[in-house]
């Protein structure tokens, strides 16, 4: 394979996002990073299950206080607020509905609150992903949406789901459904991971998104015959000596390495953000700005929740850990 200028850039931006992410931890009010780029346009986490909305779906959605672990219950919330991805239209249905379960679900209900915050100009849709409307018949895409889900508890997806021999079986049950293409397939499948219905490794398998695709173009100006995914298994398995390389510390996610989900994650910012960096490397996409402006958040970054199962030790006095070891964050040499 025949690397970029970009390349180098990846693994850059993969250290220094994941080092705002500790310095946001330490010091939620200081400055994070002097990289005007970052700074000033919003980028998810280097790694996917520690960004904001990834730590709303664990801590709460999934595992919080008073949250059923009935396989049925964990799919439903999972899937439920994955189809909007969204905190804020989650927060708004509980409030007026009151928690969100299987067992007392009236899809009336939810259609009704939906249509309500749509009406009022509320957005209940994230814009992370591209989501179509499946086709059930309804005139609004969320009551298409309610009635995919509805669809999937009467086919008793969770059971299968939960009887299921790998990863891949569980990608392939969730692409059977309309509306759901083979990148959605696989975040969901990934978002249902994090749970305790499921326990593979994550390494199993990645499927390569629109923005990896462009990341990639943007990357290499040749691959060989190496697919996307095979581009994605080389960048996870060398990730070691590409940090080494360039001399960047990194320890990962509370030593965690990259898996695949997080290079092809990275890809699809580094799409992004070379846009700005690298305007001469167009890429496939032929994107030229980037749309998303950074504006930080009122919610303070909560206290890190990860799957059990990764052992991963958060520190427990983790924001006084962080701040002892804050450095102001220096001009990155690829600017």
């Amino acid at each position: 394979m025949t690397p970029t200028i970009v390349f180098d850039t990846y693994w850059r931006f993969a250290a220094e996002r994941l080092a705002m992410y500790y310095r946001r931890l330490a010091d939620p009010v200081g400055p994070c990073t002097a990289d005007p780029i970052l700074s000033g346009f919003r980028f998810t986490n280097t790694y996917r299950a520690a960004d904001r909305v990834s730590q709303y779906l664990i801590s709460e959605v999934q595992a919080g206080a008073d949250r059923s672990q009935d396989p049925r219950e964990v799919f439903f919330r999972t899937i439920l607020f994955k189809i909007f991805n969204r905190i804020e239209t989650w927060e708004a249905v509980e409030h007026r509905l009151g928690p969100l379960t299987w067992a007392n679900f009236k899809a009336a209900a939810l259609d009704e609150t939906l249509e309500n915050l749509r009406r009022r100009g509320n957005s209940i849709y994230s814009a992370a992903y591209i989501m179509p409307s499946p086709s059930y018949g309804r005139e609004r895409k969320h009551s298409n949406h309610i009635a995919l889900l509805l669809q999937m508890m009467k086919d008793r997806l969770p059971e299968r789901i939960k009887q299921a021999s790998s990863l891949r079986t569980v990608y392939e049950l969730v692409l059977s459904y309309p509306g759901l293409g083979p990148f959605l397939a696989f975040q969901y499948t990934i978002d249902l991971n994090y749970s305790s219905l499921l326990d593979f490794d994550e390494a199993d398998m990645v499927v390569a998104g629109p923005g990896a695709l462009d990341g990639i173009s943007k990357c290499f100006t040749d691959t060989g015959r190496a697919t996307p995914e095979d581009v994605i298994h080389w960048m996870t398995d060398r990730q070691e000596r590409e940090f080494a390389r360039l001399g960047l510390g990194f320890a990962g996610l509370y030593g965690r390495r990259l898996q695949p989900i997080d290079c092809q994650n990275v890809f699809c910012e580094i799409s992004k953000y070379a846009r700005v960096a690298h305007p001469d490397i167009a890429g496939i996409a032929n994107r030229t700005r980037i749309k998303q402006i950074y504006r930080r958040s009122n919610r303070p970054l909560p206290a890190p929740q990860f799957p059990a199962r990764w052992g991963l030790h958060v520190p427990s006095e983790q924001l006084r850990l962080q701040k002892a070891s804050y450095k102001e964050p220096v001009q990155p040499s690829f600017i």
